[in-house]
């Protein structure tokens, strides 16, 4: 890895410029430029080279519109302009809310503040307008509350129901098969059963629980992707329908009662 005396000689190159020139440039001496690319010599002979200070740096970056990764041996691109522009998964949530204690609240994303969620997911004013509760069961981990939002997932949830999802700190850490709340730029907040082939193709699989043929399986590229939360826990106000075998399980206790009753009634009558 090139030394950060190495990358400034490699700017200075890059503009075609010489030492004194772009010092210039940056409103420092010539000498002092000449101390970080070439040294100052010893009394031994050897030169020893001067570290650039945050002064140096800052002007550099400014002047030459500099990627300060490529400064500070982060990144090969020496150009802001040349910089992609793909957004890279956070490893952290941008905003998190606090209460006196300063421990960490869960943050509740109504239907309603969806729209604006997409917009002020990383603005602390923002999130402040939102509103946030502490729940002791909920630790180890950054969590949001979300309102469902249409029958995708009906089987599972329903439409209003609340789920909490604990923030994925790499996608890597997806898991296939569970449920994740997926906040993207060109989705918005959708709720979903995820396949994760983020390594493989750069892509998750979402998939509804739903299976009426109106909700199919689609992917979603990870650089569209700004928040996931792995679902934990769920709140509804829906009673679940007993599912088929519940329902022939109870015909057949009703039959055997019913025979029951008509074995003892004639009983009684002999």
């Amino acid at each position: 890895m090139d030394t950060i005396d190495e990358k400034i000689k490699a700017i200075i190159n890059h503009f075609q410029l010489n030492n004194f020139s772009f010092s210039k440039r940056i409103g420092v001496t010539g000498t002092t430029i000449d101390s970080i690319v070439n040294g100052r010599p010893q009394a031994d002979g050897s030169r020893k080279k001067t570290k650039p200070g945050y002064d140096v740096l800052s002007a550099i970056i400014e002047e030459f519109n500099i990627n300060p990764d490529y400064l500070f041996g982060r990144s090969t691109v020496m150009l802001k302009d040349d910089v992609s522009l793909i957004q890279t998964y956070s490893g952290v949530p941008q905003v998190i809310a606090v209460n006196q204690d300063n421990e960490e609240n869960v943050v509740y994303v109504p239907i309603k503040a969806r729209a604006g969620y997409l917009d002020g997911y990383g603005d602390t004013e923002y999130i402040e307008t939102l509103p946030s509760f502490h729940m002791p069961q909920l630790t180890n981990g950054t969590f949001r509350c979300f309102e469902v939002q249409g029958n995708s997932m009906v089987r599972t949830f329903f439409d209003g129901d609340l789920v909490f999802g604990k923030y994925v700190e790499n996608l890597s850490e997806v898991k296939d098969g569970r449920v994740y709340v997926i906040v993207s730029k060109n989705d918005g907040i959708v709720l979903k059963r995820v396949i994760n082939r983020s390594d493989k193709r750069g892509k998750l699989i979402l998939k509804s629980d739903n299976k009426d043929g109106n909700y199919p399986t689609y992917t979603i590229d990870i650089e569209d992707i700004m928040e996931v939360w792995y679902v934990t826990m769920f709140a509804s106000k829906q009673m679940p329908e007993p599912v088929d075998v519940y329902d022939r399980l109870h015909e057949l206790e009703s039959q055997l009662f019913e025979l029951k009753e008509s074995i003892n009634d004639k009983a009684l009558k002999n």
